[in-house]
């Protein structure tokens, strides 16, 4: 063996130890001197590697989204769509409605006249889509039915969104390193949400299930143009023929009495508006929204901005309907009315005498953007502190009573080679926390298990190793004949149980839960580690040991 290959190898499994140290000791900052000593090692230790709620303590939520309200909104909506884009296109139209029952979303369309359907169809295809429905007609009616298929496609993108929509909510408030995944079966519609850290999750619960539902409008005034509300919400009906019409609603209004219900003062007095649908625009359109204090600091309210798409649109329409009433529709809540004096683009305020909490709150849901349904809690537990450091302890003492055995045991089997296995394993050790770190996975009780059981197959990938020498230093071969050959031989069968349990470790974290995943995790990373130490450090000790001396004749093995 040429000392310079074996000079080159060193440099390499040198440099890979310190960065590998360092990424799990070092601060995730500029260091400084005190970094170093025991606490300041101690303190980056802890924040470097991420514990699990079964470690930490925390908040373990799981939710289901109302998929079957998703789809009744959808249903209703695409058929108030379907109204207007036909009554624009002044085409005769007799109804339009939408039916949602049991497992069952379709959309009819009623004509007065058969000769024009396909003209309609032709429009809603342009204006409206309706790419997942399946379109059929009959008479004078065209029908759109929403397949089981095309509901469950739907459903699953509904629960994607809102999971995406939790993430962020979490991340903005400011929860530190949450859990937020799909869980139970594909059609189950379930998310589940891991806090570590967090004993008293009810404004976090709040926050994740707040609707935040924006929409500007345009408010119907009534007889008297002066006005905008009604004191009941009969007489709001009444002006209606007593039957609310497919694009109108009737909604409350009144202000938010966060500050008067906090002086003992109530609400104020609820009053009644009617307003068109569809919206003018809603709250995809959204650019961003803050807290920001009101005239006199006294209150806050909620001043949004509207992307470029959105801003046009509204502009528009302002422009087209000056001095008529506009509304601010929140969570199917009048809480602002605005006369439309001159016309107004990209950016408004909601008002409505919030605290500077909720306003906050109110604005970080705006921002996230809204649940595509209501969300429901199915189960709820709370993981305490002295849970998570009894975890750690067992934990710790495990994986160190099991390496110290192992040490034990290959040193005395083994004899000075055993201390090549040691070293290989101790580096594993400290390479498998480093890939915790870098690819930011969250340490778990099932994750250490999965680090004791790759100290055990690290062991038996050097055991492999070993015990091949030795066969071939029994047939009479050279030392360096027989590490050559006793590498060789058993890289195949190591390479052969680590792919075999790999494959199997990545079956277990596609399919399984947060406890099972934490074990994969760190069982595959474990093992691609190990094909570095156990057979690339290891070999470079022993070929170190080869060219220490000119003739190596005996080998401690």
């Amino acid at each position: 063996m040429k000392k310079k290959n074996v000079l080159q190898r060193a440099i390499i499994i040198l440099i890979v130890t310190l960065v590998g140290t360092y990424i799990v000791i070092g601060p995730r900052r500029r260091p400084s001197a005190s970094d170093f000593t025991w606490s300041g090692i101690k303190t980056n230790l802890a924040q470097n590697i991420k514990l699990g709620l079964d470690l930490k303590g925390g908040s373990h939520l799981v939710m289901r989204v109302k998929v079957e309200e998703f789809l009744k909104t959808l249903t209703d909506n695409n058929a108030n769509a379907i109204r207007k884009a036909v009554q624009d296109a002044g085409l005769p139209l007799n109804d339009v409605r939408a039916e949602s029952s049991s497992g069952s979303y379709r959309i009819v369309l009623d004509a007065n006249d058969g000769s024009q359907l396909a003209a309609m169809q032709d429009i809603v295809n342009q204006k409206v889509g309706l790419e997942e429905w399946t379109a059929s007609t009959s008479g004078n009616s065209i029908v759109w039915n929403l397949s089981i298929t095309s509901q469950r496609a739907l459903s699953d993108q509904a629960t994607e969104q809102a999971k995406r929509i939790i993430e962020s909510r979490l991340d903005a408030v400011g929860v530190a390193e949450p859990l937020v995944q799909r869980h139970g079966s594909q059609t189950a519609y379930q998310i589940l949400v891991q806090m570590p850290g967090i004993q008293d999750p009810e404004r976090v619960k709040q926050l994740m299930k707040a609707d935040a539902q924006l929409d500007l409008v345009k408010v119907i005034s009534p007889p008297n143009p002066n006005l905008a509300t009604y004191n009941t919400e009969e007489e709001a009906k009444a002006t209606l023929g007593g039957t609310v019409p497919p694009n109108r609603r009737v909604l409350p209004y009144l202000e938010r009495g966060e500050l008067t219900a906090a002086a003992g003062q109530g609400q104020t007095q609820k009053k009644w508006v009617v307003v068109e649908v569809p919206p003018v625009v809603d709250g995809n359109e959204l650019r961003t929204a803050s807290a920001t204090p009101g005239q006199g600091g006294a209150d806050y309210q909620i001043s949004f901005a509207l992307k470029p798409g959105g801003a046009q649109k509204f502009g528009a329409w302002t422009g087209a309907n000056i001095n008529e009433y506009m509304g601010v529709v929140l969570n199917d809540e009048v809480r602002s009315i605005a006369y439309i004096q001159s016309q107004i683009f990209d950016s408004g305020q909601i008002s409505g005498r919030f605290t500077q909490q909720s306003a906050e709150d109110l604005a970080l849901t705006l921002r996230s953007g809204a649940l595509p349904a209501k969300i429901e809690y199915q189960e709820e537990r709370t993981v305490g502190p002295s849970l998570g450091a009894d975890s750690i302890r067992s934990g710790v003492r495990a994986s160190i009573a099991g390496l110290l055995f192992v040490v034990a045991f290959m040193l005395f089997y083994y004899r000075g080679s055993g201390i090549n296995a040691v070293v290989a394993l101790l580096l594993n050790m400290i390479l498998m926390l480093a890939a915790l770190v870098v690819f930011d996975a969250t340490l778990t009780l099932p994750g250490i298990a999965g680090m004791i059981l790759t100290i055990g197959m690290a062991v038996d990938s050097n055991v492999l190793i070993f015990e091949r020498i030795r066969e071939e230093l029994k047939t009479g071969k050279t030392v360096a004949s027989s590490i050559d050959q006793g590498f060789a031989r058993a890289f195949v069968t190591i390479i052969d149980t680590h792919v075999t349990t790999i494959i199997s470790s990545l079956f277990l974290f596609v399919f399984g839960t947060g406890p099972l995943r934490g074990f994969a995790v760190t069982l595959v990373l474990g093992l691609v580690i190990n094909l570095f130490s156990a057979v690339y450090v290891s070999r470079t000790i022993f070929m170190w040991q080869l060219n220490r001396k000119k003739k190596l004749e005996t080998l401690s093995i």
